[in-house]
C-alpha cells in the first residue's frame, strides 16, 4: 500500500500529459495532447476524502497537424475564443485500495458539465534529488464527444463518418508538494 502525504499538491505541468485518442474516418486513430494544464490535488488524512481540481488550456491542443489543430480550436469544435478552458473537479474517491481507485468528478467542456469516472493508478510518492516531494498518477476514461455538444462531423462516401464519437482520455500526472 502506497502512502501519500496529506496536504496540498500542485500539478507539475512539465511532467504531466493529458492525451486523447479518437477514431478517424473509421479506419485509424488520431492522437493528441493538451500542452498547458494546471491544477491542485488536496490529499486528506482519509484518502477517500481527497480532491482534485484541474484546468486545461484548450488553445494548447496539439495533434501534430497545424491545420487540424486550427479546426479543433474553431467554432466547429472547441471554440476556444468563447471557451478557453476545460475543467475537471472531483466529487468522490471510490474504492481506494492503496494503489488503484476511481475518481469521480465533473468534466466541463464548452458549457456542458457531465459526471465522469476516471480509473486511476497511484504511481507512488518520492523525493527527487533536488529535495522536491512528488507523487504520480495514471488515469483513463472514455467519453462521448456528443454528450458535450461536440457534434461536428462529415459523412464519408463509403459510409460512416470522419470523426468518431468515443474519445479515450489518458492522463499521466505528477504533482509536487506545496
Amino acid at each position: 500500500m502506497t502512502q501519500v502525504t496529506p496536504g496540498t499538491w500542485n500539478l507539475d505541468a512539465s511532467h504531466t500529459e493529458v492525451g486523447f485518442t479518437v477514431r478517424h474516418a473509421g479506419i485509424s486513430k488520431v492522437r493528441g495532447t493538451f500542452q498547458a494544464v494546471s491544477g491542485t490535488l488536496t490529499v486528506a488524512e482519509d484518502f477517500a476524502r481527497s480532491s482534485a481540481d484541474i484546468t486545461v488550456d484548450m488553445q494548447s491542443i496539439d495533434t501534430k497537424d497545424a491545420n487540424r489543430d486550427g479546426h479543433l480550436k474553431g467554432e466547429d469544435f472547441f471554440d476556444v475564443e468563447k471557451h478557453p478552458t476545460m475543467t475537471f473537479r472531483s466529487t468522490e474517491v471510490r474504492g481506494f485500495d492503496g494503489e488503484e481507485f476511481v475518481l469521480v468528478g465533473d468534466l466541463t467542456i464548452l458549457e456542458t458539465t457531465k459526471q465522469v469516472e476516471l480509473e486511476v493508478e497511484l504511481g507512488g510518492q518520492t523525493t527527487d534529488p533536488f529535495g522536491t516531494t512528488r507523487v504520480g498518477f495514471e488515469a483513463k476514461t472514455e467519453i462521448s464527444r456528443k454528450d458535450f455538444g461536440l457534434t461536428w462531423n462529415a459523412v464519408l462516401e463509403a459510409g460512416g463518418v470522419l470523426v468518431g464519437d468515443k474519445v479515450k482520455i489518458e492522463i499521466d500526472a505528477e504533482f509536487v508538494q506545496a
